[in-house]
Formats: C-alpha cells, structure tokens, sequence
C-alpha cells in the first residue's frame, strides 16, 4: 500500500482563508495528509477571521518529510517569505520534483526561494511584475503547470488549481 502523499501548508495572519481550507480539503479528499504549519506553532486567523489551529511550527518541519508544499495567498506570504527555514523547503522539494503549489499571493514565497527563473506560471495581476521579474514567464490562466510547479491566480480558480494538484499527486 502506497504512503499517502504528506503536503505541508504553510500558513500566517491574514492567509486568504479560502485558499487554505478549499485545497486542504480537496487534497485531504484525494488521500494526501496535509501539515498545516505556522511560524511559531500558534492559531493564526485568515484575512476573513477564519481561525486555522497549526499543526506544528514551521522550523519542526524537516523537508524531507513532506512531499510538497502548497503556499496560499493572502497577505500572510510578505511574512512567510522572510523565513529562511521555508525557502530551505520550497528549494528541497522543487530540487526533487516534489509539488511545489501556489495560489494568488502565495508566489511571493516562491520568489524569494530563487525557484522561478525560466518558469512559466500564473498568480494574482497583482504579482505579475514581481513573478516576471523573478524571471517567470506569466500567462493569465486559470492554473498554469510547469513540471512540478502548479499555480493558480484567485480564490474563483480554486476548482481547477484542486484538480490540477490531485491529478499531478496521482500520475507521480
């Protein structure tokens, strides 16, 4: 029997609340167990007041004991991307071909872990001009795959950004 696949989801004041809960729930869904992971181990509420109860802090999370990662939008990535511990994950996983998700926000992150060059994605207009100058190549579609990287723009996306992790799960 294959170990179902372990996601960690890092998570901080002011994530965008749907964009934790709905792909944690289509992953949990499909098999995968999710590690939602804080900076320090404490609750943190969502953009919307939504409460999200950590699983661990995210300097217990050892990289090579999750499969990939899934870094939600909202305000909370400008902090998360200051952790150097979770560039370390980011860069571990993509180095291995293990899923390296993102929505709206959540490619800051992605960014700071230096992973985008010559990358073709997506994220929220917002972001646009800091993923192409982070080297990307940025479409405006709903999820854009790039090998192991997976990236969606907004909360209306979320359907396909859950089909499109759970299909990558299930062909790797």
């Amino acid at each position: 029997m294959k170990t179902p696949p372990r996601i960690l989801i890092p998570v901080s004041d002011a994530f965008e609340d749907l964009e934790v809960y709905y792909p944690k729930l289509r992953l949990e869904a499909a098999g995968a167990s999710i590690i939602l992971a804080s900076p320090d181990g404490k609750p943190c509420k969502g953009k919307h007041g939504y409460p999200c109860t950590a699983d661990r802090a995210l300097p217990e999370v050892r990289a090579q004991d999750v499969d990939g990662i899934m870094v939600p939008g909202g305000w909370a990535p400008d902090l998360l991307r200051r952790l150097p511990h979770l560039l370390d994950i980011v860069r571990y996983l993509d180095e291995r071909g293990k899923l390296v998700a993102s929505i709206c926000h959540g490619p800051w992150v992605l960014i700071s872990a230096r992973i985008l060059k010559g990358r073709r994605m997506t994220s929220t207009p917002g972001i646009k001009d800091d993923v192409e100058n982070a080297g990307a190549l940025w479409r405006d579609d709903a999820v854009v795959e790039d090998g192991n990287l997976i990236t969606s723009r907004r909360p209306a996306d979320l359907p396909a950004f859950g089909e499109a992790m759970v299909a990558w799960l299930k062909a790797h």
